[in-house]
C-alpha cells in the first residue's frame, strides 16, 4: 500500500527522492499549516505558520524512515489530515531541533516525538492542496513519468 508524504526540504527534489525510493510519485504541491520549515544541519519544523511542500506517494515509507533516522531519533514521522480528503491523512517529518542545531523549541515534556505528536493533534496541523484556479506557481509540473505531446492543445491554458 502507499502512503502519502507531505515533503518540505530534500524530498521535493526528484533527483534526490530517486535516490532514496525504488517508486515514487508527486502528487502536487500543498501546504502545511501550523508548522513551519526551519534551518539547522538539515530543514525541519517548528510550531506555528505554514509551510509549502509537495505531496508524494510511494509504497516504501521504511525506505524514507531509514533515510530520516527516525530509529535514532532524528526525525519523527507524524500523520497529519488532509484537508477535504475525509478521513485522508499524510505523513511527515519532523526533526529535533536539539540534534539539528536548528531554532525551534516544542512545548510539554517528554520525549520529543510525544511532545511533535500531542502538538500536531492538539493544534489542527493540516495539509491542503490548491485549489482548482490557483495561479501558475501552484502547478507541480511535469513528473517525468508521462510521454508528452508538444503540440498540446494550448487552448485548454487559454494559451494564445
Amino acid at each position: 500500500m502507499s502512503e502519502r508524504v507531505f515533503v518540505y526540504g530534500t524530498l521535493t527534489d526528484a533527483e534526490r527522492a530517486s535516490a532514496v525510493l525504488d517508486s515514487f510519485a508527486y502528487r502536487g504541491r500543498a501546504t502545511l499549516s501550523g508548522l513551519h520549515r526551519v534551518e539547522g544541519t538539515y530543514p525541519t519544523l517548528a510550531p506555528g505558520g505554514s509551510v509549502r511542500g509537495r505531496l508524494l506517494v510511494t509504497p516504501d515509507i521504511d525506505a524514507l524512515d531509514r533515510y530520516e533516522g527516525v530509529e535514532d531519533g532524528l526525525y519523527v514521522r507524524v500523520s497529519v489530515p488532509v484537508a477535504g480528503d475525509d478521513g485522508a491523512s499524510a505523513e511527515t517529518y519532523v526533526g529535533d531541533p536539539d540534534r539539528l542545531d536548528a531554532p525551534a523549541a516544542w512545548p510539554g515534556e517528554g520525549p520529543f516525538a510525544e511532545r511533535v505528536r500531542a502538538s500536531v493533534r492538539d493544534n489542527d496541523v493540516v495539509v491542503s492542496r490548491p485549489t482548482a484556479g490557483g495561479s501558475f506557481e501552484d502547478f507541480d509540473g511535469y513528473d517525468g513519468e508521462t510521454e508528452t505531446d508538444a503540440t498540446a492543445d494550448h487552448d485548454t491554458w487559454n494559451i494564445e
